[in-house]
């Protein structure tokens, strides 16, 4: 089984495989999104315009189940980015898989001399990884989405965000409080969990070598489509708690 490098600095441990990822998926974020609206034309769009202008209207319709049609156009560019960095990050540990074979001790990368003589004397170092198959990453991901409902309720809902608190009545708010703890967790564990499970499954399909061909080509394919599934779940959920913080019950 192969070794993900690990650094530490100052008591805290950094995974440089999701980090370089990380920084990967957000390079090729960007560039889709630039491509995407580099030439716009009305008479004549071409096919990558017309790909996004469906997915526009389809996270447009996505977002309006939720919330009311008129405040979806402040989320739409949030909806977008979400959806397409974790949908390119859970794919990123798909295509290939960088291995190098170190022999002797690293402690920086977390490779000891204690772990060379467990495993033969060799450690076999992944450097690629999907990001999302990291809880750092998809925990961070889900306090950025916390603090983001908490802080438009608290901007723009602030009496009813509030009082929600104690709905129906005050005896419930150690139950609305752990509700409210049990959202991002659930948004980062649900994450890692599918995309981490499909990693570990990779890694053993290849330990059979030619044989198992026919299942990585199987897996590849259905791990599109969970990867797709996952990163469109993280960001409908988003949007419906940004709902539930935002929007009056009166407004639906």
């Amino acid at each position: 089984m192969h070794l993900f490098p690990i650094a530490e600095w100052n008591g805290i441990s950094f995974d440089l495989a999701a980090i370089i990822t990380i920084f990967v998926s957000i390079a090729i974020t960007v560039l889709v999104a630039r491509l995407a609206t580099r030439k716009l034309s009305v008479e004549n769009p071409s096919k990558v315009q017309n790909f996004m202008e469906w997915a526009l209207d389809f996270m447009h319709s996505t977002i309006a189940s939720s919330m009311p049609v008129e405040k979806v156009k402040h989320y739409l560019s949030l909806g977008m980015t979400l959806i397409m960095f974790i949908f390119i990050s859970n794919l990123l540990g798909l295509p290939l898989l960088v291995i190098t074979d170190i022999h002797h001790a690293m402690p920086g990368i977390g490779i000891t001399q204690e772990y060379l003589d467990a495993h033969g004397g060799a450690a076999h170092v992944a450097w690629w990884k999907s990001p999302t198959a990291d809880l750092s990453v998809t925990a961070g991901l889900a306090i950025i989405v916390f603090v983001l409902v908490h802080f438009l309720g608290m901007r723009l809902n602030r009496k009813h965000y509030l009082k929600h608190y104690l709905h129906p009545y005050p005896v419930f708010f150690p139950v609305n409080l752990i509700e409210t703890i049990a959202k991002p967790v659930t948004l980062a564990l649900r994450l890692f969990a599918n995309i981490y499970a499909g990693e570990v499954l990779i890694s053993t399909i290849l330990m059979l070598g030619f044989a198992g061909i026919p299942f990585m080509v199987a897996w590849q394919g259905f791990s599109i489509f969970i990867g797709a599934i996952q990163a469109f779940l993280f960001t409908v959920l988003t949007m419906v708690y940004i709902s539930q913080a935002t929007v009056h019950d009166e407004e639906h």
